[in-house]
């Protein structure tokens, strides 16, 4: 059974998560791509995100963070499914981030 890491967004990375390159600051969907969710899953680890509490969130931050996944790494959506699983009241938001990893991978493909 592979090992699962549980990140609360707010608390293990920032309350106020926004932008979707590093050079829009510490708290872009980038920098959480790629200092928290790509180390966990290259590492073979499953993870869990838990999103309610952040400030919010742009479409830019979770597209980059989510979607980036498939750009830069190398898991596909249905190995995403597998070893990702997002948590949080707003299920309108879970979807988008499945719709943008979904994304990413038909246009990889």
């Amino acid at each position: 059974m592979r090992k699962s890491v549980m990140i609360d967004v707010g608390k293990d990375f920032s309350m106020y998560p926004a932008g979707r390159f590093v050079d829009d600051g510490p708290a872009s969907g980038a920098a959480f791509r790629d200092k928290v969710l790509v180390p966990y899953l290259k590492s073979g680890q499953s993870v869990e995100v838990f999103l309610d509490n952040a400030e919010g969130y742009g479409s830019s931050f979770l597209e980059e963070a989510f979607g980036g996944l498939v750009r830069v790494g190398e898991w596909p959506a249905s190995e995403l499914r597998t070893r990702v699983t997002i948590r949080s009241m707003d299920e309108s938001m879970i979807e988008e981030i499945w719709d943008y990893i979904e994304a990413a991978d038909k246009a990889r493909h």
